[in-house]
């Protein structure tokens, strides 16, 4: 049968076009298993995660703002859209344009729901206002772009302060981080620079520039001798010291200084002097096969065997600092006994989507932290590893 004329110019078209994408194009926008169980599992049709690993199943502004990158990720603008609506309605009063959100939800001794602690967590803050303004972009979506920026304004207003010989911080939150005049109590997994530069980059008129070089020092000054602490002091005058409260540990909110550091792009200035300081980590899993437990910063040492969740926390790291060996152990590790088995384990399950997901290329940072997420089928020289 003959064709029309008009049939075969449009037939040539779709094909020059189709040409024209990237080869990968037909398959970016493939479903992520990984992050479907999870919203299977830990979020509720109302949109608040719940971590399953207390007795009350409380709820974290730092659940929240994980659960929403990763439904931009996934081009999944129903969850996040659920996500946000809970998170404004139970942890904002209502009303995300007038204050930030308390850290912690859950069942109160007198049975009820609602916020246990109006505190607010600075990280959890910025990876929430950065999920915001890269939907903003990426969707097309004014409100949420707008929202990102009110939120990242407040955050500088409230959750930031100016360290006399280190420079504008970010604090952990607004209140309960300055014990007195010449002491601050700092949390270096806080900080993921790809964030603080992308807050710098889309809003250079703020004071968010004046927050990248501190930023760095915190990261690298508390790593002394490659192990990054959970909480550490900076005291004026004198540096970085152990946290009293806590002690000289690294476990649980140190996994991610090392998982925000491998996902950090090549092209960004920062990463060279990053993965220099924090290789004895790379090192110490090469030669013990498993992430330690826990480490002891400042006297420079390791102990104990971490959780499934910390390898794939250590997978871009280890990536970055080209040790394809210890990226093979730790996947085999994934592999052999998967997260998402077990439905206790939240935060082993939110460390393996952003570590396993940024190395299996759901997503990459670019070199001013903008987001580069596989469903937008583009390829981007300044977000390779």
């Amino acid at each position: 049968m003959r064709v029309p004329c008009i049939l075969r110019c449009c037939m040539a078209c779709l094909f020059m076009i189709r040409a024209a994408l990237p080869a990968h194009a037909e398959s970016c926008n493939t479903p992520w298993p990984a992050w479907q169980g999870f919203r299977e599992h830990f979020i509720s049709e109302g949109g608040r995660v719940i971590d399953p690993s207390s007795k009350t199943h409380y709820t974290t502004s730092e659940g929240q703002s994980y659960a929403l990158f990763f439904a931009l990720v996934d081009n999944d603008p129903q969850t996040f859209s659920r996500l946000l609506e809970w998170t404004e309605a139970n942890l904002a009063g209502g009303d995300l344009t007038s204050r930030l959100p308390a850290w912690e939800w859950g069942q109160r001794p007198d049975g009820s729901w609602g916020v246990l602690d109006e505190n607010a967590a600075a990280d959890a803050d910025l990876w929430l206002a950065y999920a915001l303004s890269e939907a903003g972009l990426l969707w097309k979506n004014p409100k949420y772009a707008a929202l990102g920026e009110l939120l990242a304004d407040r955050i500088l207003r409230e959750e930031s302060a100016e360290l006399p010989g280190l420079g504008r911080t970010l604090l952990p939150g607004p209140r309960g981080f300055h014990p007195d005049d010449d002491h601050w109590r700092l949390n270096p997994s806080y900080v993921p620079l790809q964030l603080v530069h992308r807050m710098a980059s889309l809003y250079p008129e703020s004071g968010w520039p004046q927050l990248a070089a501190p930023a760095l020092q915190l990261l690298l000054g508390s790593a002394v001798h490659g192990f990054a602490p959970d909480w550490v002091i900076y005291a004026a005058g004198h540096g970085f010291e152990p946290d009293p409260a806590s002690g000289d540990l690294g476990s649980f909110n140190a996994i991610r200084v090392y998982l925000w550091a491998g996902m950090l792009s090549s092209a960004n200035p920062d990463q060279a002097a990053l993965l220099k300081a924090l290789a004895p980590m790379g090192r110490y899993v090469a030669s013990h096969s498993t992430p330690p437990l826990q480490t002891h910063p400042f006297a420079g040492n390791a102990e104990g065997t971490g959780s499934v969740g910390f390898s794939a926390a250590l997978l871009p790291l280890l990536a970055a600092l080209r040790q394809p060996d210890g990226v093979r152990l730790q996947r085999l590790r994934l592999e052999a006994s998967p997260p998402q088995e077990r439905l206790d384990n939240y935060y082993d399950q939110a460390l393996a989507l952003f570590g396993r997901g940024w190395l299996d290329d759901r997503f990459k940072f670019a070199r001013d932290g903008r987001l580069v997420p596989h469903w937008t089928c583009r390829t981007d020289s300044h977000a390779s590893h």
